[in-house]
């Protein structure tokens, strides 16, 4: 075992660094978190979801399913951010490959924590996608494409290591192709339900990747600015030239799904499609109009994009706080995107006495919880991986 260890981790300073005091205690609660969302998890499995989640009948995904979808699009987006540099050979990207691999498969497993929580009997699931196959359903060709694309990162990750390069991009390659298509198949579970039209059409799986994206550009600066401050390192300009490069593509990205954005508001509002037209009134005119215009528009797409285009990608510091208004954004993106294409009911405008126009949804405790620990699981690894790798270098400070 020691041998196996010896050829993946660092050589310098052992196998983990000592961490301060600062260090130890961001640990202890992170890890707390954690163990609290999954204990509010455990218990709303043995006491059922009806007493301890805001879900229902009439609007069946909730927060769970939302915290799921971001989770699982920025590590497809990390994927895509990495395989830039050592997949496809821009030698610019190269000193935040590691950092990108280890948090897709850190932000991979957060999703898998929080819908494990959602799914009722989540304990079947996997015994389920095996004996139970149907190669007709979306959803079962995203776990077993998430499944494979797990692999795949870890395997790579593992050979980045190792400093096997040739077999690294391999890996590389089919967890970036293996993504691509179950981030594709994602958006597929959404854009094919023709009973929803606020989510129905072909554009879903190429919105997803281009989301994805954009959602991995965040996420590096994101997290690698955070190490690097929390080391107390100086960024080499190497590194900084990455990040810049990475910060001008995650500004194209945002161009684009202010692009998409846009276009859905439109084709939403003109026509008067029964249950888009009234879906789109509640996002961007309704109860949900400040996550819309305040969430998704201002801190998800204007303000990033407006900072980065500003700087040109240069100033370090306002490239994190681009990267922080983005992923606060994007997450109002998942949920708004899950919890809006439920909440108008199939026999809306047909005048059924005691039925509501609109159905509600607002998340319970345990669902919040749950959520929080997979953002304090997501933020251990991130942490854990920093230490236990040495800051994933790829150049000297």
């Amino acid at each position: 075992m020691n041998n196996v260890l010896a050829g993946i981790l660092p050589q310098e300073g052992g196998l983990v660094v000592s961490g301060s005091g600062k260090y130890n205690l961001t640990i202890a609660i992170l890890g707390l978190l954690t163990l609290v969302g999954i204990g509010a998890g455990i218990h709303s499995l043995y006491v059922g979801h009806e007493h301890t989640f805001g879900v229902s009948r009439e609007v069946p995904w909730g927060i769970l399913i939302a915290a799921y979808v971001f989770f699982v699009v920025t590590s497809t987006g990390l994927c895509i951010v990495s395989s830039v540099g050592h997949v496809f050979g821009f030698q610019n990207f190269n000193p935040i490959a590691k950092r990108a691999v280890f948090l897709s498969i850190a932000t991979i497993i957060a999703g898998f924590l929080v819908i494990a929580f959602e799914i009722e009997n989540s304990w079947r699931m996997p015994v389920g996608n095996v004996i139970g196959a149907n190669l007709t359903s979306n959803i079962w060709w995203m776990g077993t494409l998430y499944g494979a694309y797990l692999f795949f990162m870890m395997i790579e990750f593992v050979m980045l290591q190792k400093n096997q390069h040739r077999s690294a991009t391999a890996f590389g390659l089919a967890g970036l192709l293996t993504g691509i298509v179950a981030h594709s198949n994602l958006g597929a579970v959404f854009g094919l339900l023709n009973g929803r039209e606020f989510w129905h059409g072909p554009y879903m799986p190429i919105y997803f990747i281009a989301s994805a994206a954009m959602s991995g550009c965040v996420a590096i600066i994101f997290f690698t600015y955070l190490a690097y401050r929390f080391n107390g390192w100086k960024m080499s300009d190497s590194l900084k030239g990455s990040l810049e490069g990475v910060a001008k593509m995650g500004a194209l990205m945002m161009a684009i799904i202010i692009f998409f954005t846009s276009w859905k508001m439109i084709s939403g509002v003109t026509g008067q499609q029964p249950g888009k037209f009234e879906a789109m009134e509640t996002l961007i005119n309704g109860s949900y109009a400040l996550n819309f215009w305040g969430g998704e528009v201002l801190l998800g797409m204007v303000i990033p994009f407006v900072i980065i285009m500003a700087v040109r990608g240069k100033n370090m510091n306002a490239l994190f706080v681009a990267a922080l208004a983005g992923i606060v954004g994007i997450f109002f993106m998942r949920y708004d995107l899950v919890v809006i294409g439920q909440l108008v009911p199939a026999y809306h405008g047909m005048g059924l006495v005691d039925y509501p126009d609109l159905h509600s949804y607002v998340p319970k405790l345990h669902e919040n919880l749950v959520v929080i620990g997979g953002m304090a699981f997501c933020g251990f690894m991130f942490l854990v991986g920093e230490k236990l790798f040495r800051g994933h270098l790829s150049e000297s400070h």
